[in-house]
């Protein structure tokens, strides 16, 4: 059977065509990185009009690069949360317009559930019960995966997801859009116990949730000193930026190794999942995997390649369609940031 899947939660307009027994046929990913870097971030309006440029051709593309027709397609999948609303609306509309004339099934895909799934594609094997992380530029959340379609949320951010906060830092200290490959880069040089930064509910194991607002105005303060955001008189060295990137890092990643930790003490769970932009970070994925062994807990991360927004991870739609899980045309969007 041939999946067409859809992907544009927010600034990468994707599709992918994918079999039942997860074969990925194509992937199309149109990037929008150029439009947005002048922002230091992803500006909604701009992201959706894109979108809307991009969309068609894109699914073309993917359609033939499978070697496939429209007919040949068993049903048409589409990411309609959590996102932009604007940017999600593109993808909703066009896969709704092809599932009516084609007559297929039309399937709804969780962004965040997607990004879980996409380990389950690498591995070529059943990764549920897991610990589901989601670490990005928009979401930073754990989820209870009983199995790919029964999640249970346990606990997120509450103000930036990781992914926000390194591109947030990267603007302080004069790298360009997208930030996290540029600290990451930057913090190879450096010293990460250069700088004492703030590790947020880190030491309280019963609260599941992340913050990296007080995180962003250590660092603030660091570069700055307090009551001062100007950042056309910074004047630091290459080393000083290097030694400020690693604490950062440091100070993230330990705190998102530290909760999902705390999560895998509380449910119990053997196995963890990790999905997302920000689970490309080579930091992090270091320290994941060296404390998994130490553990003895079963760790599996999306590869570089599915960690940022893609479509072939909208294979979870195979899972939706065994369960003859379905939706009408009406089906709209769920913007926001979780579930």
């Amino acid at each position: 059977m041939n999946f067409l899947t859809i992907e544009s939660t927010c600034d990468e307009t994707a599709a992918a065509v994918v079999t039942d027994d997860l074969q990925v046929l194509s992937s199309v990913v149109a990037s929008q990185e150029d439009l947005h870097e002048k922002f230091n971030g992803v500006v909604p309006e701009i992201a959706a009009r894109a979108h809307m440029e991009r969309i068609l051709p894109v699914i073309d593309e993917a359609l033939s690069r499978a070697g496939l027709k429209l007919d040949d397609l068993d049903a048409i999948a589409v990411a309609n949360q959590p996102g932009l609303s604007g940017s999600l609306l593109v993808g909703l509309s066009a896969a709704k317009s092809l599932a009516l004339a084609t007559n297929k099934p039309l399937i709804a895909v969780n962004h965040l559930h997607a990004h879980i799934y996409a380990c389950q594609i690498a591995a070529k094997a059943n990764v549920f019960p897991c610990l589901g992380f989601i670490v990005s530029g928009g979401h930073t959340n754990l989820f209870r995966c009983v199995d790919p379609i029964s999640f249970e949320h346990l606990g997120g951010t509450i103000d930036d997801a990781a992914g926000e906060a390194f591109d947030k830092v990267a603007t302080m200290l004069g790298f360009p859009y997208p930030g996290g490959p540029c600290i990451s880069k930057a913090a190879a040089s450096g010293d990460h116990r250069a700088f004492k930064f703030p590790r947020t509910f880190l030491n309280a194991p019963d609260r599941l949730q992340f913050s990296f607002s007080g995180l962003k105005t250590a660092v603030l303060y660091a570069l700055l000193g307090p009551g001062n955001s100007d950042f056309s008189r910074l004047d630091i060295s290459d080393q000083q930026k290097a030694d400020v990137a690693a604490s950062f890092e440091q100070a993230v990643v330990d705190c998102l190794v530290g909760k999902a930790f705390h999560a895998i003490a509380k449910t119990g769970l053997g196995r963890i999942c990790v999905g997302g932009g920000v689970a490309a970070n080579g930091r992090l994925r270091q320290q994941l995997a060296e404390r998994c062994e130490k553990e003895e807990i079963e760790l599996h991360i999306a590869p570089v390649e599915l960690c940022t927004d893609n479509a072939v991870m909208g294979a979870i739609a195979v899972e939706r369609y065994r369960a003859g899980l379905f939706e009408e045309l009406d089906l709209d969007i769920v913007a926001g940031l979780l579930r």
